[in-house]
């Protein structure tokens, strides 16, 4: 990865200035380019490459931002960091965070967590008004297999957003026969259970919409043959977690 100034500029995949299902209202959308993690699942693959994507300064996206200010925070909205991995580029994000908060716009960070708990992360997520915590698998063997990782960093992650009261949204994506079995589920259902600061549990049901950019970019796509999930796949999944 090239040198610049990591707090001003950082690798910008896309924007989406009217996201629905990132977070409460209207969101202005940041995609931030770059990922460590190796999710079978992912739909998006463009985004891996912490090298890929367009440099971009945090006063230009502050300017790209206040031009939707005015539907996005009467809509309850604001303003999701996602990726990628946007904690990567979490010295980019403390600056783009400073001054949102100085315009009294709201933020949010689409995570996995995944990370080390640095200086830098605990300032950041001292301005962030909420997280979308993404539990990639509750069961840490299955989570290496699904991932390329340990979940054992998110879930102390999950625990450090609840020890310092940061509202936290989790986020499972289910995959037929892979993260939908009943006693991994009913484990994710403790584990929820023990934190104080959940505001909601979404379920992100599979889809094959993003095997065409593993293709496209000249990787097998991992899942390939795996169902999408149903609306009766996730009635299931709601009932064993109680939601």
């Amino acid at each position: 990865m090239e040198e610049f100034n990591r707090n001003k500029y950082a690798r910008i995949h896309s924007i989406e200035s009217f996201g629905t299902v990132d977070g409460p209202g209207i969101r202005f959308v940041i995609f931030m380019q770059g990922c460590a993690l190796k999710c079978k699942y992912c739909h998006n693959r463009d985004t891996w490459d912490i090298n890929g994507g367009n440099l971009t300064s945090a006063s230009e996206l502050l300017d790209k931002i206040e031009r939707y200010k005015a539907y996005i925070l009467p809509s309850g909205g604001g303003v999701t960091v996602t990726g990628g991995e946007p904690l990567l580029q979490a010295k980019f994000l403390i600056t783009l965070f400073r001054e949102l908060r100085k315009r009294n716009i709201p933020t949010a960070i689409d995570t996995s967590g995944m990370v080390d708990i640095t200086d830098d992360i605990k300032e950041l997520l001292s301005l962030t008004d909420l997280v979308l915590l993404d539990i990639k698998h509750i069961n840490d063997e299955k989570c290496k297999d699904l991932v390329g990782f340990s979940n054992k960093k998110e879930l102390e992650f999950a625990r450090y957003l609840d020890d310092n009261n940061i509202p936290v949204w989790i986020r499972q994506v289910i995959v037929p026969g892979i993260t939908d079995d009943e006693n991994d589920l009913k484990e994710l259902k403790n584990f929820i259970n023990s934190l104080s600061n959940v505001q909601k549990v979404e379920l992100m049901p599979y889809h094959e919409l993003g095997k065409f950019k593993w293709e496209n970019l000249g990787f097998d796509y991992q899942l390939d043959g795996v169902p999408s999930a149903t609306s009766e796949d996730i009635e299931k999944v709601k009932r064993i977690l109680g939601i």
